[in-house]
């Protein structure tokens, strides 16, 4: 019975393929999967934020704020989630830095990445809420990517299953659930949320040709349908994480997390599509930061800002100074 399972299965790659060397250099599957995702889906953001208006370089200018924010923060969120690795009884305290190894949380890397992408996105003069409505189907096919790291790592799988499409884990790989006898196939929990993650950006990307998503619509909805989907995935794993209790039912840290951010996400869209108004699709700009206004970038002109949030007329600095435009005398 074993052996026609393993003949319908999915196999892992060879534990040598997980790294190898290049010279004085390892190379790492995991970080080459998240590297191609990142990659990905920058170009995917950049199409997306030029045909909102914005300009092509300014994608990459915020990405190098925003990507280092979001690797550190996956990093911090995962240690957190999963602490008895780093600090339990067998924990290794050398092993936070070494990403390498796998595990990145998705929560930490959108909140710490999102302060980066708004530090990026004022420095280049753009509307966070315009990037992020750009960026969302990439960092979700960023995400799909991603998981194929996990299948190189042999990790992140779940429990024992009998369907023609269980994943092998080698015996003597240190992620294999101790008590399983050799053999035992596990839901290949990576495939399901890849599979998740590239139907989900197909969606997006067919609403966004259907509905104007912008006003931060676009990535709210991209939370709220990943987070339907980490739901489900999430309860079907058995490697090692924090649970917490609530209402009774223990679970998963990021299940409870999943549920909380996936309510927070309708309750927002619902609002933002009920007070949809015809000027809620303003620029990709900042008031002010255009290309080609004149000015300080970084210092906009007030008068300016509110005259454009308006809709009126940017006063020049000669009326605003009170200047009379025929005597060139102080008005006062």
């Amino acid at each position: 019975m074993i052996g026609a399972a393993i003949a319908a299965s999915i196999p892992s790659p060879p534990a040598q393929w997980a790294s190898f060397d290049l010279g004085p250099v390892t190379i790492h599957a995991y970080a080459l999967c998240i590297l191609a995702g990142i990659i990905l889906a920058l170009v995917l953001t950049q199409k997306r934020f030029v045909s909102f208006g914005g300009h092509a370089d300014t994608v990459w200018d915020i990405a190098i704020w925003a990507i280092p924010f979001g690797i550190v923060g996956g990093r911090l969120y995962h240690v957190i989630s999963s602490p008895d690795a780093y600090f339990g009884p067998q924990g290794d305290l050398a092993r936070i830095p070494q990403i390498w190894q796998g595990g990145l949380g998705i929560w930490g890397a959108i909140a710490l990445g999102a302060v980066g992408a708004w530090i990026g996105a004022r420095r280049a003069g753009v509307r966070l809420s315009a990037f992020a409505d750009a960026a969302a189907p990439g960092v979700l096919l960023a995400q799909a990517v991603g998981r194929i790291g996990n299948w190189f790592n042999q990790e992140l799988f779940g429990a024992p299953t009998t369907l023609p499409w269980g994943l092998e884990i080698d015996a003597d790989n240190a992620n294999f659930p101790p008590g399983e006898a050799p053999g035992t196939l596990f839901h290949p929990t990576f495939l399901y949320e890849l599979l998740w993650n590239l139907a989900g950006v197909a969606l997006l990307l067919l609403l966004a040709r259907k509905l104007r998503l912008r006003g931060g619509r676009m990535v709210w909805l991209y939370v709220a349908y990943y987070t339907l989907g980490r739901v489900w995935i999430e309860t079907l794993r058995i490697d090692d994480a924090e649970l917490v209790t609530l209402f009774g039912v223990t679970q998963r840290l990021n299940v409870w997390t999943s549920i909380a951010v996936l309510l927070v996400a309708v309750g927002i869209l619902v609002y933002l599509f009920v007070r949809r108004r015809p000027g809620d699709d303003p620029s990709v700009y900042l008031p002010g930061r255009e290309p080609g206004t004149t000015g300080s970038a970084t210092d906009p002109d007030p008068d300016t800002d509110a005259a454009t949030d308006s809709g009126l007329p940017a006063r020049s600095s000669a009326e605003r100074d009170g200047r009379d435009n025929v005597t060139g005398t102080n008005g006062s």
